[in-house]
């Protein structure tokens, strides 16, 4: 099978594999325990969060089971610590289901939530956010990257506009970590990441963030500085920092992105969803009057593997949020599939892709 749908999940490297499994055999005694292996395996997960603290450049980093625990903590732990000086949070309308289902929890707390909308590129207005800031606003949440299709939010613009305030910022990085660098002038003050992501393990995440006030969210025995209770997985967390380590912005995303966007382009009734400038590793293409589970199914055929839009929506008949809130027009709307690379994405996977659509839209159309 031809693996083109990372933007899900990644394969993990052979790398993390084996530092996983290492610490699971050596170091498997509960970091929290006061004997010397507690203490040898608490100084692993230390280890690992020095390092991810540096590859990160944050002061704090709290390990998380993956993406959503990360972003409900930072939603829920910021909302909770600071309502006393505001109960107003910005995000956006094409946000994942993770930050948009914690701010419908937030609102039924009491907390006001402004959506920001978006273009038919899925970009933000930085007017809109700066009209939308009030005294009461405690924290802007946007992700960097789009999951669907790609859309890169200017970080460092955002967090230009809020300096000077005591507004906090956000930001999921789930789809860009490993990819796209987060300049020190885009560093926010919160930032979620997600292992399987990045070729390294499900069940493995962190949220970074630094000097803040932060509510807990899960109660029990006072791990992870009393943020996030439960005995923490050393291999998860050694893992995690393995995967990030060796995770790095692969040049060749960007030339096979332009070349599938050319060749997409000579097909009638095919349609690129994302934009030009969204991130090279994510391209989202739509065919005219059919739907995208046909797509799906066609190229599975030919031992291709691609999404319709992303995981957490694929398998629902409703139209993904953000291909509504883009505006795509209506006979394309079903038709969207979703094509992403990752570290073992090859030029041969591309040339297999195109022979496989070849052959799929002579069948459909």
């Amino acid at each position: 099978m031809i693996y083109l749908d990372n933007s899900a999940t990644t394969k993990p490297r052979k790398e993390v594999l084996e530092t996983f499994l290492k610490v699971n055999e050596q170091y498997y005694a509960n970091p929290a325990s006061l004997h010397q292996m507690g203490n040898e395996a608490e100084d692993l997960l230390e280890n690992a969060r020095q390092q991810i603290k540096r590859i990160l450049n944050m002061e704090n980093v709290i390990f998380t089971s993956g993406g959503t625990e990360s972003n409900n903590l930072a939603l829920f732990g910021v909302a909770r610590a600071n309502r006393h000086r505001g109960k107003h949070i910005i995000s956006a309308e094409t946000e994942h289901p993770a930050i948009l289902n914690s701010l419908k929890e937030l609102e039924k707390e009491g907390f006001e939530i402004t959506l920001l909308k978006v273009n038919a590129a899925g970009e933000i207005s930085l007017d809109e956010l700066k009209n939308v800031l009030r005294s009461d606003t405690i924290l802007v949440s946007l992700m960097h990257v789009n999951n669907e299709i790609g859309t890169i939010h200017p970080t460092a613009e955002v967090k230009a506009l809020l300096e000077g305030s005591r507004v906090l910022f956000h930001v999921d990085a789930v789809q860009s970590v490993g990819k796209i660098q987060l300049s020190a002038e885009a560093m926010p003050d919160l930032l979620t990441i997600s292992g399987h992501k990045i070729h390294g393990l499900k069940g493995s995440g962190v949220l970074a963030f630094n000097q803040l006030e932060l509510a807990a969210v899960q109660f029990g025995g006072g791990q992870e500085f009393g943020l996030r209770s439960g005995t923490v997985s050393v291999p998860h967390a050694a893992a995690l920092a393995k995967a990030l380590r060796l995770a790095e912005p692969n040049p060749a995303f960007a030339k096979w992105n332009q070349e599938l966007r050319t060749f997409f382009s000579g097909f009638h009734g095919v349609k690129i969803v994302s934009p030009e400038k969204a991130a090279s590793h994510i391209l989202a293409v739509a065919v005219k009057g059919i739907k995208g589970e046909i797509l799906v199914s066609g190229l599975q055929a030919e031992s291709v593997i691609v999404s319709t839009s992303s995981a957490c929506s694929s398998k629902s008949k409703n139209t993904s949020h953000v291909i509504e809130a883009i505006g795509l027009p209506r006979e394309y709307k079903d038709g969207v599939m979703r094509i992403s690379f990752g570290a073992f994405t090859t030029e041969e996977d591309i040339a297999s892709l195109k022979e496989a659509f070849i052959k799929t839209y002579k069948l459909i159309k």
